[in-house]
């Protein structure tokens, strides 16, 4: 018997191990064509918005960081003098003045509106399901500025309004809510409040609603009442939502302008002069348009310092929502 030397023959490949190896390659290159094309109608769908960011947020915001370290009076052209406008600021006692008085109607907005909307946002969550009434809530967030602080000096009138004829009728006497000095600001920030309630109690509710009812049902079980619960359950998992109302609200109470303007404009003897007032007041009352602008600038660093400052202190970006 003679062994066979011949080798055997190779075992013939997979079927569709070569042919998968050579069309794996075939969508990439059929769908390289596509992607560039969609790229280019995502450039063409994008242009107006990215267009108007640059002309009406970039352009401003550079043009205004300029404006700051020049001497521009509306009909000449700026001058450049360098810091001399924020030593000027630091010199400017009713720069100062005024950004004491934003920082007590932010104080005082900015706690009424915290408070009052954990309790609107907490019955609306634990009491009632309407959505009629949480459509009601949020209205006054929709209406103007402007028409919001006209109605309310019109309640809030000293001979005309309904606040000061109740308090009349109870036996009190009349209060100069916007021409008084102690009076102006905490009228302020009560306007304000009552726009921005509604708004605030939404988005704490929206929070509300991802923490999961077995929380509470646990919370119950051990024996919890309804404001230990919500002392220890309810706050402690809403702290990244509260630390997202609170740096809103804070950055809408610095910037607030309409109703001051209308209700108070400054008045009287500058009690209710917000450091926005006055910037208005210096670029289109005396067009110094550079002072305008160093203030203006100074105002930004000031809020991204104290936001911040809140973010790292409210630990924003953890949740014990786990």
């Amino acid at each position: 018997m003679t062994l066979s030397t011949t080798a055997p023959a190779a075992a013939p490949a997979a079927p569709g191990r070569a042919q998968r190896g050579r069309t794996s390659r075939r969508p990439l290159n059929a769908l390289a064509p596509s992607h560039r094309g969609d790229a280019r109608l995502a450039w063409i769908l994008i242009s107006p918005a990215a267009i108007g960011f640059l002309v009406f947020a970039v352009y401003p915001t550079l043009r205004g960081v300029y404006l700051s370290f020049t001497d521009y009076r509306l009909l000449s052209a700026p001058q450049w003098i360098g810091v001399q406008n924020f030593i000027d600021l630091v010199q400017d006692d009713t720069f100062w003045s005024s950004l004491l008085v934003t920082v007590y109607f932010v104080l005082v907005a900015v706690t009424l509106t915290l408070l009052l909307s954990l309790i609107t946002a907490a019955v609306l969550h634990r009491v009632t399901k309407s959505t009629v009434l949480r459509g009601l809530i949020i209205l006054p967030f929709l209406i103007s500025g402007v028409v919001a602080a006209t109605v309310w000096s019109w309640i809030l009138d000293p001979q005309l309004g309904i606040v000061n004829v109740v308090l009349e009728q109870l036996g009190g006497s009349p209060v100069r809510f916007l021409t008084s000095r102690d009076w102006a600001i905490p009228s302020l920030a009560i306007i304000s409040v009552w726009k921005n309630l509604g708004y605030t109690s939404i988005i704490i509710f929206a929070g509300l609603q991802t923490i999961p009812p077995t929380i509470y049902e646990a919370g119950r079980i051990d024996g919890a009442s309804e404001p230990k619960m919500f002392f220890r359950l309810t706050l402690p998992l809403l702290r990244p939502i509260l630390a997202l109302v609170v740096v809103l609200n804070v950055i809408g109470a610095f910037q607030v302008f309409d109703i001051v303007s209308v209700a108070t404009k400054g008045g009287p003897a500058n009690a209710s002069l917000v450091l926005q007032m006055y910037i208005y007041k210096k670029a289109f009352g005396q067009f110094d348009f550079g002072y305008a602008s160093a203030m203006s600038l100074a105002l930004f660093a000031i809020l991204i310092v104290i936001t911040f400052v809140q973010m790292r202190l409210l630990r924003a970006n953890e949740s014990d929502n786990a």
